[in-house]
């Protein structure tokens, strides 16, 4: 069997070759990006935003040149808790949870001004200026039993301030509140005593209508009552013998008896 002996230049040549090879492989991997559906693409080169219109599926670039920025367009989901004053000084913290999304047509407007971090940078900040802004209207008390009223002016306020950079706010959801230990004592305080109070009227009210039904009772008891009735009533009961001892001469002139 014949040796076959590869001397270092031949192994150098193969080196590059390979080198060559896989940096070729990579350019032409690097040469296509894929767009999924609900994304917006945008080729930038050196920076600069060049095509604003690139379709879903497989999009043509220059390698180390150009870049594709893809920006997600589906409806997405924005959580955080805020802690805000309510008109009369009382302190409440808000969960709420926004759902938005980047409008199409600028897309690339907003990736110029504020870059991909827009929730951070915008959307959040304007969610925690709109909440504190619209629970400062309400007192504590009503917060509560104007809930959808301080939702929808939330809303309205969130809106104006992020449809400029091109985000669309499509709801927005106040899941809790909660205020401070001590406000909701004084509110389990008042809710008590206006229970006991409840109960107190409702006790003398049951016992004026008893007091006047007993009353009217005994006003009709005192119409039927005649003299001829309680003698009738008396003689039927009576077991005829007289008492040994009565005061008076005549014992029967009470029932008018002659």
């Amino acid at each position: 069997m014949k040796r076959i002996i590869v001397d270092n230049r031949t192994k150098k040549k193969i080196i590059i070759c390979v080198i060559v090879g896989a940096f070729l492989l990579i350019t032409l991997f690097s040469s296509f990006q894929t767009i999924a559906s609900g994304e917006v693409g945008l080729k930038v080169r050196f920076g600069k935003i060049v095509n604003t219109s690139l379709s879903e599926g497989l999009n043509l670039k220059i390698p180390y040149i150009e870049s594709i920025v893809k920006v997600n367009i589906k409806v997405q989901k924005s959580e955080l808790s805020v802690e805000s004053s309510t008109k009369d000084m009382q302190v409440v913290n808000t969960t709420l949870a926004v759902n938005y999304r980047v409008d199409s047509k600028k897309a690339s407007e907003l990736y110029r001004t504020v870059g991909s971090s827009y929730e951070e940078t915008v959307l959040q900040p304007a969610i925690k200026e709109s909440i504190k802004s619209a629970i400062a209207q309400y007192n504590a008390e009503e917060i509560t039993t104007k809930r959808a009223e301080v939702s929808t002016n939330c809303l309205k306020a969130l809106q104006e301030k992020v449809e400029k950079y091109g985000i669309i706010v499509e709801d927005f959801n106040l899941t809790d509140f909660s205020f401070s230990e001590e406000y909701t004592k004084a509110v389990e305080e008042k809710q008590v005593a206006e229970q006991n109070l409840e109960k107190a009227k409702l006790e003398a009210e049951t016992k004026i209508v008893e007091a006047e039904a007993t009353k009217k009772a005994n006003d009709l008891l005192k119409q039927s009552l005649t003299n001829e009735l309680v003698a009738k009533q008396f003689i039927e009961k009576w077991d005829g013998h007289l008492p040994t001892t009565y005061a008076g001469d005549d014992i029967l002139g009470m029932f008018n008896i002659k």
